[in-house]
């Protein structure tokens, strides 16, 4: 499934199939940014927060405990790292399940009829932890009316803790696309490649959708033709 949105107006330009409920895989962590940026614009967090990684989230993989300033939310955004995400959902809402709670309340907030969570990161097959494309796009499109997001969804290639940890982003349209803004990636076997991409040009700014592609190269080519046609007519 597939769509292509405007941002100022969330006109639909192009759908295929967008409202037909998918497994989201990692996009699943636009709603889980944009929980964590709307707490940082309330002043209920600061990115200056030290936050402390639970036995649950260090297992998710990689190292979080006593991060520095900046790195969680980076890291979910560039590298779509499932342990900082659960560590932040612990963070602001105690727990997981309380924070997917209310991933699933702002959700309901912004009328996505299509969606369901289950989890923060969209690791775990589940078969009640879906979305649609046209649900992803209007999440996405709430996401980046934040420019702090784009602070970290620009990045390419950057490094943590004084270069000790490379980064490298998921979302290769960041390289090579012109005028790219983020947004997410996501792969499992049962979502297939899915990816919101969102890029600006001329004052103009598009989120295309795609869910279920069968290669990471096809969805980024897809993503890539859509936002294309959005821009040249």
């Amino acid at each position: 499934s597939a769509i292509l949105m405007e941002k100022v107006t969330g006109e639909v330009i192009y759908e295929k199939n967008s409202h037909e409920r998918m497994p989201p895989a990692s996009v699943t962590k636009v709603m889980t940014m944009l929980l964590i940026v709307e707490a940082v614009e309330r002043g209920d967090i600061s990115l200056e927060d030290t936050v402390i990684a639970s036995e649950r989230a260090a297992s998710f993989g990689g190292s979080c405990v006593f991060l520095e300033e900046g790195e969680m939310l980076k890291c979910i955004c560039v590298v779509s790292a499932n342990d900082c995400a659960v560590a932040m959902a612990e963070h602001l809402c105690g727990s997981e399940q309380a924070f997917v709670a209310r991933m699933n309340d702002r959700a309901r907030e912004l009328g996505l009829k299509d969606t369901n969570f289950k989890n923060c990161t969209g690791l775990f097959e589940d078969d009640e932890h879906y979305t649609s494309a046209y649900d992803i796009a209007v999440m996405s499109r709430e996401l980046i009316r934040h420019d702090m997001i784009k602070d970290y969804t620009t990045i390419w290639m950057d490094t943590i803790r004084g270069g000790e940890f490379g980064l490298s982003n998921t979302n290769k349209l960041v390289y090579y696309y012109d005028g790219c803004t983020g947004l997410k990636t996501g792969f499992t076997q049962e979502a297939g490649y899915c990816i919101s991409a969102t890029a600006e040009r001329d004052g103009m700014e598009l989120i295309a959708v795609i869910m279920k592609g069968t290669t990471s190269d096809s969805r980024n080519t897809d993503a890539k033709t859509l936002l294309n046609y959005g821009f040249s007519t």
